[in-house]
C-alpha cells in the first residue's frame, strides 16, 4: 500500500509574515522573525508553513499586488532571508510553502507600466484586459462588473495626448490589474516563477483566487450588480461571470504539469465555489493537490450547521477522490473567537471547534494567532489599511482586525513582537494573558490545547477519508473517525452527561464527568 503523501494529512500553519515577528525593529514582521521562532512552531507540532505573499510589492494590498514575482521584498528581508528560513525549517522538518498570485499583478509591475506607455492594440496591453468604454465618448466602463473590494471593476487610463482613454479590468483594487490568461505569455511567465521557487526549496504553493484567472471572451454583464453577493468579500455565485469559468481548469492543468516535476511539492487552491460538483473539478488528478473548502468557516456554532459543513466538505472531497481540507480562519475573515460571540463564550466555542477540526481526516490549516485564542481587534478608523475600507466608501471595515501582530511576551504593547513601540497595526491593551509566554506554561491555555491536540493527531496512524456519525441529542454532535477516535461537541445550552469511554482531551473542564455547553472532547474505547 502506498504511504499517504505528506500534504494529505498535514497541519499547515498559515503565517502572515508582517504580523508574526519583527526582527529588525521597523514595526513590521519579517522572515528572519519567522526563523527566530522556529522552535515555537516546532513545539506547536506543525508540518508546514504557508507564507502569505513576500514578493516585491508596493503593498497596496499587503503583498497581493506583486510587482516582481521572482524576488522577495526588502521589507521582509530579501531573498537571503527566505533562503535562511527554508534551510532552518528543513533542519527541523518543517516545509515552507508560499502564496502564488496568478490572477493579477501590481500596477507597478513592468508589464503594466509598459502597457500604459504602449497604448491601445499593442502586445503590451494584450497581457491585461484593456477595453474601450461604452457610451458616446467611451465614458462608461466596458461592462457592469464590480470589484470584490467595492466599486467598479474598471479604471480608465489617459491616452498619449492626455485625453481619457481605455479602461482596464481589476477584480480587486485598481492597483491589481487582472492578467489576460488567453495570452500565452502569461502561462510561460508563471512556469518560470513556479520553477524559480521550487528550485530554491519551496515545498508548494497556496494559489490565490484559484477560481479566477479565466474570463469569458465577451466579458458579459453580471446578471444583478445590485445583489449583495456581487461585492461581498470572498463570495461567488454560480452565475457570476467573473469567477469559476471553465477555462480556469486548463490553467491548473498547466500548473500541475510543472509541479509533477517536483513530486514532493503540492498546491492548495483558494476555491470559493460552493457547488460540490464544481468544487471537485479543481481537484481532479491533473489539477490541484488540495482545495480550500470554506464551509466550516461559514458555519454557525450549532450542531446542525457544523455537521452539514463537515458532510458537504467530505462529499466534495470524495467526488474528487481527494483529501478534505479544514480551516476555521484566515487573513480574510473575522477571527473565530469574535465570530462565535467574543469574550468567554467566543473563546470556549473556538476551543471546542479547534478540537472538532483537528479530529477530522485530511489536511488542516491553522491561522497564526488562532492557537493563542486571539479575537478580532476593533481598530480606529485612522489606522485601517485594507483597500476594502477605501473602495467601499468607508462602509466595510475590511480585514485589518484579524491581521494585528501576534503577542509574544509582556503586559503592554508591542508584547515582544517588535522593538518598535509603533507596529504596522496597533496592538490592543489587555493582551498580556494571551501572549505566548503567558500561555506556554499554563496547561489549560489555548496554546497548550493546540499543542496537545496536534501531538495526538500526529500520533494517529490512520486518519482516513471519512467519519461515522453517531446518534446524539439535537444540540450535540458526535462522530467516530476511522481509527476509532470519537469527537463529541456540545453546541447546546445545557450541560450533558458524557458517554462511556476514556477522555483523552477536552477543550474545557468536565466537572463531575459532564460536558458543559461550548465544549468538545475526544474519547477512545478499549
Amino acid at each position: 500500500m502506498t504511504a499517504p503523501r505528506w500534504w494529505s494529512r498535514a497541519v499547515f500553519y498559515q503565517l502572515y509574515p508582517r504580523s508574526f515577528a519583527d526582527s529588525d525593529g521597523d514595526g513590521v514582521g519579517d522572515l528572519d522573525g519567522v526563523t527566530a521562532h522556529l522552535d515555537y512552531l516546532r513545539s506547536l507540532g506543525v508540518d508546514a508553513l504557508w507564507l502569505n505573499p513576500v514578493m516585491v510589492s508596493p503593498m497596496v494590498d499587503h503583498g497581493y499586488d506583486v510587482a516582481d514575482p521572482r524576488d522577495v521584498d526588502p521589507l521582509f528581508g530579501g531573498m537571503a532571508a527566505l533562503d535562511r528560513l527554508i534551510a532552518a525549517a528543513r533542519a527541523v522538518d518543517i516545509k515552507v510553502t508560499m502564496d502564488l498570485v496568478p490572477n493579477h499583478t501590481s500596477s507597478a509591475h513592468p508589464w503594466f507600466q509598459a502597457a500604459l506607455a504602449a497604448g491601445p492594440g499593442s502586445p503590451e496591453r494584450a497581457r491585461y484586459h484593456f477595453r474601450d468604454g461604452r457610451g458616446p465618448n467611451g465614458d462608461l466602463p466596458p461592462n457592469n462588473w464590480t470589484s470584490v473590494f467595492g466599486g467598479p471593476a474598471w479604471t480608465r487610463v489617459s491616452a498619449a495626448d492626455g485625453r481619457p482613454g481605455q479602461w482596464y479590468l481589476h477584480l480587486f483594487d485598481a492597483a491589481q490589474p487582472d492578467l489576460n490568461w488567453d495570452n500565452p505569455e502569461i502561462a510561460a511567465d508563471l512556469e518560470r516563477t513556479l520553477r524559480f521557487w521550487l528550485d530554491r526549496g519551496v515545498a508548494g504553493f497556496r494559489i490565490d483566487v484559484a477560481h479566477g484567472m479565466a474570463k469569458p471572451a465577451d466579458l458579459p454583464d453580471m446578471a444583478d450588480r445590485a445583489a449583495e453577493s456581487d461585492t461581498a468579500m470572498l463570495t461567488s455565485e454560480s452565475n457570476d461571470p467573473r469567477f469559476n469559468n471553465d477555462g480556469v481548469h486548463a490553467i491548473h492543468r498547466d500548473i500541475r504539469t510543472v509541479l509533477d516535476d517536483y513530486p514532493d511539492a503540492a498546491t492548495v487552491g483558494e476555491v470559493w465555489v460552493f457547488d460540490n460538483a464544481d468544487f471537485a473539478k479543481y481537484l481532479r488528478p491533473d489539477e490541484l493537490h488540495l482545495g480550500f473548502n470554506f464551509r466550516l468557516v461559514r458555519a454557525d456554532f450549532t450542531a446542525h450547521a457544523v455537521r452539514e459543513a463537515i458532510e458537504n466538505s467530505l462529499a466534495a472531497a470524495e467526488l474528487a477522490d481527494s483529501p478534505p481540507t479544514w480551516t476555521l480562519s484566515n487573513h480574510d475573515v473575522e477571527r473565530e473567537v469574535s465570530r462565535y460571540g467574543d469574550g468567554a463564550q467566543g473563546l470556549s466555542r473556538a476551543r471546542a471547534m479547534a478540537l472538532v477540526m483537528l479530529a477530522l481526516p485530511g489536511a488542516v490549516f491553522v491561522y497564526n494567532g488562532e492557537e493563542l485564542g486571539l479575537p478580532n481587534v476593533d481598530l480606529p478608523d485612522d489606522v485601517l489599511q485594507d483597500p476594502v475600507w477605501e473602495r467601499s466608501g468607508h462602509t466595510e471595515r475590511g480585514r485589518d482586525g484579524c491581521r494585528v501582530p501576534l503577542p509574544w511576551s509582556g503586559d503592554t504593547a508591542p508584547y515582544g513582537f517588535s522593538a518598535a513601540a509603533d507596529t504596522w497595526l496597533p496592538m490592543p491593551a489587555g493582551w498580556g494573558p494571551l501572549t505566548v509566554d503567558a500561555q506556554c506554561t499554563d496547561p489549560e491555555s489555548t496554546l497548550s490545547l493546540f499543542r496537545r491536540a496536534i501531538e495526538l493527531r500526529r500520533g494517529r496512524t490512520v486518519l482516513g477519508r471519512s467519519v461515522r456519525w453517531l446518534p446524539t441529542a439535537p444540540d450535540l454532535l458526535a462522530f467516530q473517525c476511522e481509527d476509532g477516535l470519537v469527537c463529541l461537541l456540545n453546541a447546546g445550552s445545557t450541560t450533558v452527561d458524557l458517554p462511556a469511554g476514556q477522555v483523552v482531551l477536552a477543550s474545557g473542564p468536565l466537572p463531575g464527568g459532564r460536558m458543559p455547553p461550548a465544549t468538545a472532547a475526544w474519547l477512545t474505547y478499549d
